[in-house]
C-alpha cells in the first residue's frame, strides 16, 4: 500500500510523541512491504506564533488531500487568554469541521499489567473494555449564537446547545455498528429531564433503537453516568454521547485505565480522511523533558492502520506490541509507581519498534 499521511505536531509534547508514532509507523511499514509518504505541517499555538492562524490554509489544504492525519496536541499558558481573539483550539474545531469528521471514537481499555495503576480497585477495572462515540462538529461548541457582552450585571457570556435530527441519528448508527462487532451493546448518554436538545436526541435514539432490534439499547443521563464510570465501569460497551458530554466522560473515563497517556482516539466521517491524536493534551509542565507517555499516539496510529488505511493485521500488530511491553513491565513515569523504574518517551518508542521487529 502507498498512503499519504499529514503530521500534525502542534504544541508542548506534541512533536515529542508524534515522533516515535512516526517511527512505529515506519517500522510497520518496512515490514509490511508498505510505502507511506510523511508530511509535516503547523497547526495550533506554534502556527500563531509563525503565521498568526491555528490552521493556515497550507495545513488545511494538505489535510484535506491526504489519506489520514495524525495529530499530537495543541495549546498552552502561552495561548490560554480567554479574551484572545485567536486561539489554538479553533484550530482544532475548524480542522474538524473541514475534513467533516461527526464522529470520535475513543477507546478505553485496561490492559490486564495496568490493573493497578488505575485509582480504581484492581477488580473493579479488569475487564473494562469501552469504546465512547463522541459527536464531534455539532453540540455546544458549534452552536450558534455564542459570543459575550456586557449587561447590567456586568460580564455575560452565552453558548448555545444546538442538534438537529441527522447529526444524532448518524453518530448513534456509528455506534450501533461498532457494538455489532463487540458485545451488542448501546448506551445512549443524554440531559433528557432538563434539556430541549437533549429530549430530540433521546427521541431518535429509540428510534435508531427499534430499527436495529438486535442491538441492546439503554438510556442513561449524563449525571448518572459519571457515578456509573466509577462504581461499575464494566458493565459499559458502546457509549454515544454529544459533544461536551462525551469530552467531560471520556476523560473520565481515561482515569480507569490509569494514564490519560494510554487513550487512542480516532475522528471518521463520510469516507473522507481520518484525524488520529491521543486524546491528553499538550502537557506542557512536562514538554521536551523526554518523559512523556508517546503509547496514547502509537495506539493513535493503529487505529490510523486499521480506519483509514483498512489495514486491520498491521493496527493488530502494533497493539499487540504495546501489550508485550506493558506485560515485561516497562513504564513511562505517568503509569510506574513509587517502587517501579520508568522509561522516557524516546526508549519506549523504540521498545515498540524492537518489537515489530
Amino acid at each position: 500500500m502507498e498512503a499519504k499521511i499529514i503530521l500534525l505536531p502542534g504544541d508542548g509534547i506534541g512533536p515529542e510523541v508524534v515522533g516515535e508514532a512516526r517511527k512505529v509507523l515506519t517500522a510497520v511499514a518496512h515490514r509490511h512491504n508498505h510505502t507511506f509518504h510523511f508530511t509535516e505541517k503547523m497547526m495550533g499555538g506554534c502556527a500563531i506564533d509563525a503565521v498568526g492562524d491555528p490552521l493556515p490554509e497550507e495545513t488545511l489544504g494538505a489535510c484535506l488531500e491526504s489519506d489520514a492525519v495524525l495529530l499530537g496536541a495543541v495549546g498552552g499558558p502561552k495561548w490560554s487568554d480567554p479574551t484572545a481573539k485567536v486561539r489554538p483550539e479553533q484550530g482544532l474545531l475548524k480542522l474538524r469541521k473541514s475534513l467533516g469528521v461527526f464522529a470520535n471514537i475513543r477507546p478505553v481499555k485496561v490492559f490486564p499489567a495496568l490493573a493497578n495503576a488505575s485509582p480504581l480497585r484492581p477488580e473493579r477495572v479488569q475487564a473494562v473494555d469501552i469504546v465512547f462515540v463522541r459527536e464531534l462538529t455539532g453540540g455546544i461548541y458549534f452552536g450558534q449564537p455564542q459570543g459575550r457582552e456586557t449587561v447590567a450585571e456586568g460580564r455575560s457570556g452565552h453558548d448555545t446547545m444546538r442538534y438537529n435530527e441527522e447529526e444524532i441519528r448518524r453518530v448513534l448508527q456509528i455506534g450501533v455498528e461498532l457494538a455489532r462487532g463487540r458485545r451488542g451493546k448501546v448506551t445512549s448518554v443524554d440531559k433528557a429531564n432538563v434539556l430541549a436538545s437533549s429530549r430530540v436526541w433521546r427521541e431518535v435514539a429509540h428510534e435508531v433503537a427499534a430499527e436495529n432490534p438486535d442491538v441492546e439499547f439503554e438510556d442513561v443521563l449524563v449525571d448518572a453516568m459519571a457515578m456509573y464510570l466509577v462504581n461499575r465501569p464494566g458493565d459499559f460497551d458502546v457509549v454515544v454521547t454529544g459533544n461536551m458530554f462525551g469530552d467531560i466522560l471520556s476523560d473520565e473515563a481515561s482515569m480507569i485505565s490509569g494514564s490519560l497517556g494510554m487513550l487512542p482516539s480516532a475522528a471518521l466521517g463520510a469516507g473522507g480522511p481520518g484525524l488520529y491524536e491521543p486524546i491528553h493534551g499538550s502537557a506542557p509542565d512536562i514538554a521536551g523533558q523526554g518523559i512523556a507517555n508517546p503509547l496514547a499516539t502509537i495506539l493513535s496510529a493503529a487505529m490510523l492502520l486499521r480506519s483509514s488505511l483498512g489495514l486491520e493485521v498491521e493496527a493488530r500488530v502494533v497493539e499487540t506490541a504495546v501489550s508485550r511491553i506493558l506485560a515485561a513491565g516497562h513504564r513511562t513515569a505517568d503509569l510506574a509507581r513509587s517502587d517501579e523504574r520508568s522509561i522516557g518517551t524516546q526508549a519506549m518508542g523504540d521498545l515498540v519498534v524492537a518489537v515489530l521487529g
